[in-house]
C-alpha cells in the first residue's frame, strides 16, 4: 500500500508540475492576445490563425507522435531494467525528428500559396491571398526545430522527469510572446507597417521561442547525462533489439499519437476551409472573419485553459499507466485511471459552467466590448468544448497506457468525419454557432467511443467516478446559483455592461467568490481529500490544529 501511495503521489506531483507549466503557458498565451488584439484586431487575429493551424497540424505530422511515444517506450524499458535500449531509441528518434522537421518545413513553405487560395475565397473578407501566403511561410521555419526539441522532452518524461518539459515550455512561451508583441508594436507604431507585416513577424516568433526552449533542454541534458549513463553501466537486463525492430516498436506506439496530437487543429482545419465560404453563402460574410477569429483564436484561448489540466495529466500519466500495465498491476491501474478522470471532472466542470455564465464579462474585460453581443454568445456556446477536449485528451492517453491506442485512432476518425459532414449544414441552419455545435457532436462522439473501449479492454468500472462526478455537479450547481445572485446584486448597483474596467471588476469578484465557494464545498464534503489523497489530508489536519 505504501508503494501504491507513492505511485499515486507521483501522478499528482507530475500532473501538478506539467499542468502548472501548461497553465502558465496558456495563461500567458491568453494574456498576450489582449494587447495583440489591440494592435491587429479581428482581421489580424484571423490572419494569425490562418498560418498557425496548418503549422500545428504539420508539427504533429512531422513528429509522427514520437515524443509521447518515446515517453511510453522509455518508461517500459526502464521498468524492465534495460536503460541502454531506451538510450538507443532516443538517438534514433532524434535523427528521425530532424529529417521529418526538414520535410515538414519544405512542405509548408512551398504549399503556402495553394493553401492561401483555398482559405481566401472572397475578396471582401479583408485579408488577401498574398497576406496569408506570407504569414504561412514565416511560421514554417519553426518546423526545423520543434520536432527534435519535442523528442528531448519525451525522453525526459519517460524517465519520470517532468521539470525539463515544464521549464522549457514556459521559457519558450515567454520568449515567443515577447517577440510577438515587440515586433508587432515596432512594425505598426514605429515603422508604420501593415497589419499583415506585423502578423508575419508574430508568426515567426514560433521559431525564436523554439530556439530558447532548445537552449534550456540542452542545459538540462548536460547536467543529467552522467546519471543516464550510470543506469546503463549498472543494468543487468539487455533486450537485443535490431534497429529495425526498435523503430517498428516505436512507431507502433507513435502512430495513434499523431492523430490525437492534431485533434483540435484538425477540427479547426475544417472551419478554416469551410467556415468563411458557408457564412458568405448564408449572407453573413461581413461578420465571417470576426466570428472565425472569436471561435478559433480569441475565444479558444479562454476555453482551452481548463484543457491544459488534461494535457498535463496525460503527459504525466502515460509512463505511470504503462508501468502498471506492463507489470500487470491492475488494481493500481484502475486506481490511477479513476484518479485521472476525477481530477478532470472536479476542476473542469466548474470552470466550464463559470465561463459560460460569465462569457460577457470574460470576453468583454479581456478583449473589449466591441461586437460583444456576437463574441460573448460564441464564447458561451464554446465552453462545453473545454470538458470534451479534456476528456478526449485524457481518455486517449489512458488507451495509450494500456496499449489499446488503435481505438483512439478510430474515435478521432469518426469524430472528424462527423465534423466534416455536419459543419456546413449546421452553419446554414444555425449561423456561426453551427460550427461549434458540429465540433461538440464530433468530440463528444469520440469521447464516448474511447470510454467504451477502456471499459471493454480492462473491464474498468466507472462507478466510483460517476458517484464523485454527481457530487461535483451538485456543488457546481450551488456555485452557479451564487454567481447568478452576485451578478444580479452587482447589476443593481453598477451598469458594468458599458465599461470595460467595470466588467473586469465584476469578473474578478464573481470568479473569486464563486471559486472560493466551490473549493470550500469540495473541502467540507471531503471531495478534495478523496480525489487528491494524502496532501489534502495533511492540510486538513493542519487546519484542525489552528
Amino acid at each position: 500500500m505504501k508503494e501504491l501511495g507513492e505511485i499515486m503521489s507521483n501522478i499528482v506531483r507530475g500532473t501538478l508540475l506539467l499542468t502548472g507549466a501548461s497553465f502558465l503557458s496558456k495563461f500567458l498565451g491568453m494574456i498576450y492576445v489582449i494587447p495583440f488584439n489591440e494592435l491587429v484586431g479581428s482581421r489580424g487575429g484571423a490572419l494569425y490563425f490562418y498560418a498557425y493551424n496548418p503549422y500545428s497540424i504539420l508539427i504533429s505530422i512531422s513528429t509522427v507522435g514520437v515524443p509521447l511515444a518515446v515517453s511510453k517506450f522509455v518508461a517500459r524499458y526502464n521498468s524492465l531494467g534495460d536503460y541502454a535500449t531506451s538510450m538507443r531509441m532516443f538517438r534514433t528518434g532524434i535523427t528521425i525528428m530532424t529529417i521529418t522537421g526538414l520535410l515538414a518545413f519544405l512542405t509548408l513553405y512551398f504549399s503556402a500559396e495553394s493553401l492561401a487560395k483555398q482559405i481566401i475565397t472572397d475578396d471582401n473578407l479583408g485579408n488577401t491571398v498574398e497576406d496569408v501566403k506570407m504569414v504561412i511561410r514565416m511560421v514554417s521555419y519553426a518546423l526545423l526545430l520543434i520536432p527534435a526539441m519535442s523528442m528531448v522532452r519525451g525522453f525526459f518524461q519517460g524517465n519520470e522527469s517532468m521539470g525539463p518539459t515544464a521549464v522549457s515550455q514556459v521559457i519558450e512561451q515567454i520568449v515567443r510572446i515577447a517577440f510577438v508583441l515587440i515586433s508587432a508594436y515596432v512594425v505598426i507604431n514605429i515603422l508604420d507597417g501593415t497589419i499583415a507585416s506585423a502578423v508575419g513577424f508574430a508568426t515567426f516568433a514560433a521559431f525564436i521561442g523554439a530556439l530558447a526552449s532548445c537552449f534550456v533542454l540542452a542545459v538540462y541534458w548536460w547536467k543529467r547525462r552522467k546519471n543516464f549513463h550510470k543506469h546503463i553501466v549498472k543494468q543487468k537486463v539487455h533486450y537485443e533489439l535490431s534497429t529495425y525492430d526498435l523503430i517498428k516498436e516505436l512507431f507502433q506506439y507513435a502512430g495513434p499519437f499523431v492523430l490525437v496530437g492534431i485533434a483540435i487543429p484538425l477540427y479547426q482545419g475544417v472551419d478554416q476551409f469551410t467556415f468563411n465560404r458557408a457564412m458568405v453563402e448564408l449572407g453573413k460574410g461581413e461578420i465571417a472573419e470576426l466570428a472565425f477569429a472569436t471561435i478559433n483564436l480569441y475565444g479558444h484561448k479562454l476555453i482551452i485553459i481548463p484543457v491544459t489540466l488534461a494535457t498535463g495529466l496525460s503527459l504525466a500519466i502515460i509512463p505511470v499507466l504503462t508501468k502498471s500495465f506492463t507489470n500487470r498491476s491492475f488494481v493500481e491501474l484502475n486506481k490511477q485511471i479513476n484518479q485521472a478522470l476525477q481530477i478532470i471532472f472536479i476542476l473542469v466542470i466548474p470552470a466550464v459552467v463559470g465561463l459560460a455564465m460569465l462569457s460577457y464579462e470574460a470576453y468583454g474585460s479581456i478583449y473589449g466590448l466591441k461586437d460583444i453581443a456576437i463574441t460573448s454568445k460564441l464564447l458561451a456556446w464554446s465552453t462545453p468544448l473545454s470538458l470534451l477536449f479534456a476528456l478526449f485528451t485524457v481518455s486517449a492517453a489512458i488507451l495509450q497506457g494500456i496499449n489499446e491506442q488503435r481505438y483512439s485512432v478510430v474515435s478521432l476518425l469518426v469524430g472528424f468525419s462527423i465534423k466534416l459532414l455536419t459543419n456546413v449544414p449546421l452553419i446554414h441552419l444555425f449561423g456561426e454557432v453551427g460550427s461549434i455545435i458540429a465540433t461538440c457532436l464530433a468530440v463528444g462522439t469520440a469521447v464516448i467511443i474511447n470510454f467504451v473501449c477502456i471499459k471493454r479492454s480492462i473491464n474498468f468500472s466507472f462507478k466510483e467516478t460517476f458517484k464523485r462526478t454527481a457530487l461535483v455537479i451538485i456543488l457546481t450547481a450551488i456555485m452557479a446559483i451564487v454567481l447568478f445572485v452576485l451578478k444580479f446584486i452587482i447589476g443593481l448597483m453598477v451598469a458594468y455592461e458599458t465599461s470595460r474596467i467595470s466588467t473586469f471588476i465584476v469578473l474578478l469578484l464573481t470568479v473569486s467568490i464563486g471559486g472560493l465557494v466551490y473549493l470550500w464545498l469540495c473541502y467540507q464534503t471531503t471531495l478534495l481529500e478523496r480525489v487528491f489523497g494524502s496532501r489534502v489530508s495533511r492540510l486538513n489536519r493542519f487546519i484542525r490544529k489552528i
